[in-house]
């Protein structure tokens, strides 16, 4: 079984920065695609950023030009870089890893609120 382990989160003021990371306890292999989403309440989850397996990234519309997610394969781990933050991003953020044989990994969540 993997764990994916999310940190970074926490309380920010509008247009502030802050960074996400997401740790696999150990080597993922055949990922299909991994990613970020987010879940505010109240709302349905949402896709926020993604990278498959080909290199290919994805990022929601809301986003996009001040979200960067990135990965590092040597410490098993993925980052989600926020800047400009906006109070609409506030909510729990999860990162998620699907591998190509159906595999489904989440993170536990981490709180993100953007203060006014």
């Amino acid at each position: 079984q993997v764990q994916l382990v999310e940190s970074g989160g926490g309380l920010v003021q509008a247009g502030g920065s802050l960074r996400l990371s997401c740790a696999a306890s150990r080597r993922l292999f055949s990922i299909n695609h991994m990613g970020w989403y987010r879940q505010a309440p109240g709302k349905q989850r949402e896709l926020v950023a993604v990278i498959t397996s080909g290199g290919s990234i994805n990022y929601a519309d809301s986003v996009k030009g001040r979200f960067t997610i990135s990965r590092d394969n040597a410490k098993n781990t993925m980052y989600l870089q926020m800047n400009s933050l906006k109070p609409e991003d506030t909510a729990v953020y999860y990162c998620n890893v699907f591998q190509s044989l159906g595999s489904n990994y989440w993170g536990q969540g981490t709180q993100v609120t953007v203060s006014s």
